[in-house]
C-alpha cells in the first residue's frame, strides 16, 4: 500500500519514495542475524574508542589509526542500520527520494574512509618497520590530524557530486523497486529512464581513484615490507616483525573481499537470484565493522586489556 501522497512528481519525473527489497524466503532468521551483527558492531566498536581514550599508553599512531577504522565502522553500520531494520522487523519498504541520496552518500563515503584507513594503517606499518628509529617523528599528532583531514576530505569530495548526478535524472513511473534493504549508487540509477553513461563514468572513476588506488598502494607498501623483513638478519626478528601486520592483513582482507564481491555481483551477477544479490549485500556492510574489533581484540593483547578494563570499569559503575 503506497502512502497518500502522490507517488510521482510529474514535473521532474522523479519518485517521492523508492521501495526496498526483503528476502521473503529466510526473512525470519536473517532478520535476527543481521540485528545481531549490527548489535556486535556497534558494541565492538565503541569499548576500543573509550580504551584509546581512557589508556595513556595506547596514545600511539597505530591507535590512533585503530580509532579513525572504529569510527568508520560505526559510521558504516549507522548509515543502513534503520532503513535494513525497518525491512527486516517492521515490513516497511519505503524511502522517501532525498533520504535515499543522503543515505548512499554516507554509505559510500563511509566505504572510502575506511579504504583510505587502511591504507594510512599500512604506511604505519611501513614507516614502523623500514625505519623505527624515526617512526615517532614522522608520524606526530600533527601529521596524524593531517591524514585524518585529508582522508574525510577526501570522502567527501570525492563523493558529494553522486547525489546530483542521481537527482538531476529522469525516472520511470513505477519503476521503483530497489535491489536491497538500503540505497546503492549503481541499483538507484538502474531505475532512471535517462542517459546514466555520466553516473556509470563517474561511479567507475571514484572507484579506481579512491578503493583502486588504496589497494594498490597497500600491495605496494607490503611489498617494501617484505623487501625491509627480508634483510633482516635474524629470523625470529622477521617473524616479530610480520607479526605486527598480521590484524592489518586481516582487516584488509576482511574490507576488500566483501568490496569484490558486491563489484563482480552488480556487474556479472545479474541472472543470479535476488537472494544472492542481497546475502553479498548484507556481508560487504556487516561483516567488516564485526570483525575488526574482534580481530583486533584477540590479537593486539594491549588493545584488548584495555578493552577489558573499559569493560570492568563500566560494569563497576
Amino acid at each position: 500500500m503506497f502512502p497518500s501522497q502522490s507517488f510521482i512528481n510529474i514535473s521532474f519525473l522523479q519518485p517521492q519514495y523508492f521501495l526496498m527489497a526483503g528476502i521473503e524466503v529466510i526473512h525470519g532468521w536473517i532478520s535476527i542475524l543481521v540485528s545481531s551483527m549490527y548489535t556486535v558492531a556497534l558494541t565492538g566498536n565503541s569499548p576500543i574508542l573509550l580504551a584509546v581514550k581512557r589508556t595513556h599508553s595506547l596514545h600511539h599512531p597505530m591507535y590512533y589509526f585503530l580509532c579513525m577504522l572504529a569510527l568508520s565502522d560505526v559510521g558504516l553500520t549507522l548509515s543502513t542500520m534503520p532503513s535494513t531494520l525497518a525491512v527486516l522487523w517492521f515490513d516497511y519498504h519505503f524511502i522517501g527520494f532525498h533520504t535515499c541520496l543522503i543515505q548512499l552518500f554516507f554509505l559510500h563515503s563511509y566505504s572510502v574512509v575506511e579504504s583510505s584507513v587502511l591504507l594510512a594503517m599500512s604506511f604505519d606499518r611501513f614507516v614502523a618497520i623500514s625505519n623505527p628509529l624515526r617512526y615517532a617523528s614522522v608520524l606526530t599528532n600533527n601529521v596524524i590530524i593531517r591524514i585524518g583531514a585529508v582522508i574525510a576530505a577526501r570522502a567527501t569530495l570525492s563523493l558529494f557530486p553522486v547525489p546530483f548526478l542521481l537527482k538531476r535524472l529522469n525516472y520511470c513511473p513505477g519503476k521503483v523497486l530497489l535491489s536491497h534493504s538500503f540505497c546503492f549508487h549503481a541499483d538507484v540509477m538502474k531505475l532512471a529512464c535517462a542517459d546514466i553513461t555520466v553516473n556509470i563514468l563517474y561511479g567507475l572513476y571514484v572507484v579506481l581513484s579512491t578503493v583502486g588506488v588504496d589497494s594498490l598502494l597497500i600491495v605496494m607498501s607490503y611489498a617494501l615490507i617484505l623487501q625491509t623483513v627480508m634483510g633482516l638478519a635474524s629470523p625470529r626478528e622477521r617473524v616479530r616483525a610480520l607479526n605486527t601486520c598480521v590484524t592489518h592483513i586481516l582487516a584488509v582482507l576482511v574490507f576488500y573481499i566483501p568490496v569484490i564481491g558486491v563489484s563482480m555481483i552488480h556487474r556479472f551477477g545479474k541472472h543470479l537470484p535476488h537472494i544472492v544479490h542481497a546475502l553479498v549485500a548484507y556481508v560487504y556492510l556487516v561483516v567488516p565493522p564485526v570483525l575488526n574489533p574482534i580481530i583486533y581484540s584477540v590479537k593486539s593483547k594491549p588493545i584488548r586489556g584495555a578493552m577489558f578494563r573499559v569493560l570492568r570499569r563500566k560494569y563497576q559503575t
